[in-house]
């Protein structure tokens, strides 16, 4: 596994990365830590991170694990917390690692006189792993379809004919229908002006 500094390296093609960036890099190689995984690499599909924010988060987490959704390993639930949960498959465990809400305060008020953005990232690169997260071992129940290299049937939405794989489809009133048939849809047709 890289070091801290290399990975923020590895972050900053662009300029100097977002402190988030810095805090999402500490949690992944915290996780990897508490997992015993010393190349992440090595794990190809077999090592599985479920983000809980669309920030900083699932980027450094495909940086530093390689988990990624086009391989179905990196998983993204929509809660709004800086934390992700780590499932090693090859021997059944896992941790959760959240970001201590207080940390922020703490960064401004120990680097009082920085700009704000530069205090995150100088806290965040020094302060401690228990000053920045908590964290506890978890159980994480994936159903087959969300396991990587599951192979399943496509079917078609007898509603709007598009395909549907990984069971993602919903019976309603006696029809197979897409997620979107069904009213889940995030989009609707733009209607001409």
């Amino acid at each position: 596994m890289l070091t801290l500094a290399e990975y923020v390296a590895e972050a900053s093609t662009k300029g100097p990365p977002r402190p988030g960036i810095i805090l999402a890099i500490r949690m992944c190689v915290l996780a990897m830590n508490l997992l015993e995984i010393d190349d992440p690499s090595k794990y190809h599909r077999k090592l599985i991170a479920i983000v809980e924010t669309d920030r900083c988060l699932p980027d450094a987490v495909q940086l530093v694990t390689g988990c990624r959704l086009a391989n179905r390993t990196l998983k993204f639930k929509d809660w709004g917390k800086m934390a992700a949960g780590f499932l090693d498959l090859t021997r059944g465990r896992a941790f959760r690692v959240a970001a201590r809400e207080t940390v922020e305060k703490e960064a401004l008020r120990e680097f009082e006189g920085l700009p704000r953005e530069e205090a995150l990232a100088q806290a965040y690169t020094a302060f401690t792993d228990q000053t920045l997260f908590e964290w506890q071992p978890i159980q994480v129940k994936l159903s087959p379809e969300d396991i990587p290299g599951y192979r399943t049937k496509r079917v078609l939405c007898e509603r709007c004919g598009e395909g549907i794989g990984f069971s993602r489809e919903i019976r309603m009133d006696g029809l197979t229908l897409c997620r979107a048939c069904a009213g889940e849809a995030y989009w609707s047709p733009e209607v001409p002006v």
